[in-house]
């Protein structure tokens, strides 16, 4: 089980000594789409650069021109890319075959998807590597979690690795692990406490011993 970060609500400095502050306690640090938007993919580059020994994923959120998309995540350091559920099945197949040409990683994010279960599936066939289960800022806005909808997918999917997103807090991490995603992925749990680094460490050495 490993832990990643998600860098949402930061420039590249801020993202970098954020980073600095945690990086012994996590795996893959994420640069958001917000980050993306904001920064491009410089951000990633920058980050990849600083802290080499991390995974970085480019949270870039495909839709369509997946090849291309990935290619150019790659080309700036990304080690996973990530496209959506609702995508086309033959972009998550573009994205795929591009990340496998590259030496990368695709995760699937299923934010919006209305039957998991059923789409889990299919993209499972498709030869991804994770599929995250994910509730967006706004349904987490009014009170809504994923942690039913990992337990969905783990039940369906059989050759990828599983990751869940979305509000992810101490509080809740436990019921998390129990679960057992392969993939956790947390953001304000981290970055919106005071002692980040502090924060971090009780997270990995939770997710450690989840696996015992």
């Amino acid at each position: 089980m490993q832990l990643q970060l998600a860098l949402d609500l930061v420039n590249i400095q801020e993202a970098i000594q954020l980073v600095k502050e945690v990086e012994e306690h996590i795996d893959i640090v994420e640069i958001g789409t917000p980050v993306v938007i904001n920064e491009g993919l410089r951000a990633v580059k920058e980050v990849k650069e600083a802290f080499p020994h991390l995974k970085v994923l480019a949270d870039l959120k495909i839709m369509d021109a997946a090849g291309y998309e990935v290619m150019k995540a790659s080309e700036a350091g990304a080690d996973i890319v990530t496209i959506l559920g609702a995508a086309e099945d033959m972009s998550i197949k573009g994205a795929v075959d591009e990340a496998k040409k590259q030496g990368k990683k695709i995760l699937v994010d299923m934010i919006a998807v209305k039957d998991l279960a059923e789409r889990a599936k299919q993209v499972d066939e498709l030869g991804v590597d994770y599929i995250c289960v994910h509730t967006g800022y706004d349904l987490q806005a009014v009170g809504k979690n994923s942690f039913e909808d990992l337990q969905t997918i783990k039940n369906v999917v059989k050759h990828a690795k599983t990751a869940i997103a979305g509000g992810i807090k101490l509080e809740t991490l436990p019921e998390v692990i129990k679960a057992q995603p392969d993939l956790v992925i947390v953001g304000g749990g981290i970055t919106g406490k005071e002692d980040k680094k502090a924060a971090a460490a009780q997270m990995q050495e939770m997710v450690k011993q989840g696996l015992q």
